[in-house]
């Protein structure tokens, strides 16, 4: 859609606002509204301005001013504003250079594709990412100098199967036996189906959706495979969608990716294949249909999986989630069907134009844009490199022995590990100018200063239990 066929649609759908979002450096939608009367055509190329000093990770108060820049064609009307409002995903720019803002994880992203085009490698990157979720009836949580504590509900939560609720009628979900009963026991599903249908409404692809593992609402919608920027941009739209319709509904979600002690965390495993000419280079005659180059991709990610966990995995709560016997892939490996490898091929389709890897570590309190940028990288490293996976691991992982475990690598078993492996492995990332050392640096200092070292000062709740007595 271009500029003009914008303005002509704004006129026909009769809008009132429009709504400009872009993404501050952790990875948070930020947005302001202008009234429809101040919408032009020199908007999409000269932009408007902002306080960048304000957004998480951007700039100094001495160099604040940055330039919003609306995509025309990631317009949608936004379901939940009172009045009739267009939203657009923005890019964002130097006012003085009019160059992209090297920070702005958008512009990672479409470097990432632009760099991948040029190494003549491919020329399409397909994503499918399964984002998880969590709805809750009540959250409620609270940090100062002498007390911290959370607490959450949900109608759903094996811990209620005793509650006076007036009445109790049972059909709560058991710890560990989410996926996926029907209702009443899945007392979710008409709410997972007004998402699923406001996110068709809003432009997404979705496939399904159903109840996930855990207790107390765990869900997953299942969206169709796109290009990088434009799957970034879906999982932005995801979450905005699946947090409005649960707030609609008196009810919260979360993708925090462990809030549920016991029970499965939330991920968001990544399925991907590389394009050339309409070609899967995916697609082969090797281990699980795959090609050379497929293998060479799952050495890249295998490679560099411990530093892209810094990226892909990105908070202290991520790594509650990466611990065994929860389904989470906590041992380096690739496998076919075996969920508990890092990588997994799917086999549901014998089709070349299936085939893809299945990338099992991040979860959704990552930035899509920097996640799948640095999936791609490592990939593209894979491949240059000619880097050998090894041999894959079919077996079940979690019932290996000690001596065959040791042998196989681990994920980090923490933030502060994940950024250390991020610090000493790069040089991958910064290829083509996609990271710049700029992008690094300031990831690994904002990651460690606001939530590591905040995580590391702060007495946790359980310790009193384990050492007040002392």
């Amino acid at each position: 859609m271009t500029p003009r066929e914008l303005l002509a649609f704004i006129r026909e759908k009769e809008i009132r606002a429009v709504d400009l979002r872009f993404m501050d450096f952790p990875g948070l939608w930020q947005h302001f509204t202008i009234p429809v009367q101040a919408m032009n055509e020199h908007i999409f190329e000269d932009g408007l301005g902002i306080d960048g000093s304000s957004i998480r990770g951007w700039q100094a108060i001495n160099e604040s001013d940055m330039l919003v820049v609306p995509v025309p064609e990631t317009a949608f009307i936004d379901p939940f504003a009172r009045d009739r409002t267009l939203t657009m995903i923005c890019n964002i720019q130097d006012p003085l250079t009019k160059e992209d803002y090297t920070r702005d994880p958008r512009n990672v992203a479409r470097k990432a594709v632009n760099y991948m085009k040029s190494t003549g490698i491919a020329d399409t990157a397909n994503f499918g990412p399964e984002v998880e979720f969590f709805i809750f009836d009540e959250v409620r949580f609270d940090q100062t100098p002498s007390s911290g504590y959370y607490y959450l509900d949900s109608v759903e939560g094996a811990w209620n199967t005793g509650r006076q609720e007036g009445p109790n009628l049972g059909y709560k979900v058991r710890t560990k036996e989410g996926y996926s009963p029907c209702p009443p026991t899945d007392a979710l599903h008409d709410l997972r189906s007004e998402m699923m249908l406001t996110m068709i409404e809003c432009g997404l692809k979705v496939e399904r959706h159903h109840h996930e593992v855990a207790t107390g609402g765990q869900g997953e919608i299942d969206m169709s495979y796109g290009s990088l920027v434009e799957m970034a941009d879906n999982v932005l739209k995801y979450k905005y969608i699946v947090k409005n319709v649960a707030r609609k509904n008196n009810k919260t979600a979360t993708f925090m990716p462990k809030p549920l002690f016991m029970d499965n965390g939330s991920g968001m495993h990544v399925h991907t294949s590389l394009w050339k000419d309409g070609k899967n280079l995916f697609a082969g005659s090797g281990y699980a249909g795959l090609s050379e180059t497929g293998l060479h991709a799952i050495g890249g990610l295998l490679r560099h999986a411990p530093a892209l966990c810094g990226i892909t995995n990105p908070t202290t709560n991520s790594y509650k989630r990466l611990v065994p016997g929860y389904e989470a892939p906590i041992n380096l490996a690739y496998s076919r069907r075996n969920r508990s490898a890092a990588i997994r091929i799917p086999v549901y389709s014998p089709h070349w134009r299936s085939k893809r890897l299945e990338f099992r570590l991040p979860d959704a309190s990552s930035n899509p844009y920097l996640a799948l940028a640095a999936m791609l990288m490592a990939m593209l490293d894979g491949i240059k490199n000619k880097i050998n996976p090894g041999e894959p691991l079919d077996k079940d992982i979690y019932d290996l022995k000690p001596e065959e475990l040791e042998t196989v690598p681990k994920t980090p078993a923490s933030l502060d590990e994940a950024l250390n492996n991020l610090r000493k492995d790069h040089e991958f990332l910064l290829q083509g100018d996609v990271f710049t050392s700029d992008v690094i640096d300031t990831w690994i200092w904002y990651k460690r200063e606001k939530e590591v070292d905040a995580i590391r000062l702060r007495p946790h709740p359980y310790e009193f239990a384990l050492y007040f007595d002392i």
